[in-house]
């Protein structure tokens, strides 16, 4: 299938209705994501029918939580690809781009809280800390170039790796999508893993 680009449409079904955040581009390598912005460029009808696909998707399924809704956008043109009813590995980029991560919308939807508006800080962009090694004590240094200011780290604990395993993510906030992409990729490589 040809497509333009893929995006991540993170819904929130809640008390108050259904919300979107603003739309998440991603970059996916060997079947995993390895960078994701916020937000994804694209024309008002092709968001509009993003919306409205996953809107009717969230609906269906029933019951109030964050659904990570993935859909490939040709143009104007919108095409449902799946759901994961759950916050999405490319929403990880929410912990820094907006004032309430795809983490806390989750829980305030299961809650029964309301969501009222969502507020997107600027443009937004994650990168993977994915090295490939073997090790039962894994261990990070140059972690100061990966924080800063609009630079965040985030290590998600896992003490062990043999092959390939994300570690942690990089995230980065700038005055645009390219920029907070290229700072985000930076601050991932900065990062040493060893074992």
């Amino acid at each position: 299938m040809n497509f333009d680009f893929e995006i991540t449409l993170l819904t929130v079904s809640a008390a108050d209705g259904v919300h979107f955040c603003a739309p998440v581009g991603h970059r996916q390598e060997d079947g995993d994501y390895r960078e994701s912005w916020q937000p994804q460029q694209m024309s008002a009808l092709a968001l509009e029918r993003a919306q409205e696909i996953a809107r009717q998707v969230v609906l269906a399924l029933g019951g109030y939580g964050l659904f990570g809704v993935e859909l490939f956008v040709c143009g104007d043109e919108v095409i449902f690809s799946e759901v994961s009813p759950r916050p999405h590995d490319t929403g990880m980029v929410t912990l820094i781009s907006q004032d309430l991560s795809e983490f806390a919308l989750h829980v305030r939807a299961f809650l029964g809280l309301p969501i009222g508006a969502i507020r997107q800080y600027g443009p937004a962009a994650s990168a993977v800390i994915l090295p490939q090694l073997t090790s039962q004590n894994v261990t990070f240094s140059n972690i100061q170039a990966a924080v800063g200011a609009g630079l965040q780290l985030r290590l998600f604990g896992k003490p062990e790796i043999d092959g390939s395993r994300r570690l942690g993510v990089t995230l980065a906030i700038a005055d645009n999508v390219e920029e907070a992409v290229a700072r985000a990729k930076a601050a991932a490589s900065a990062v040493v893993v060893a074992g």
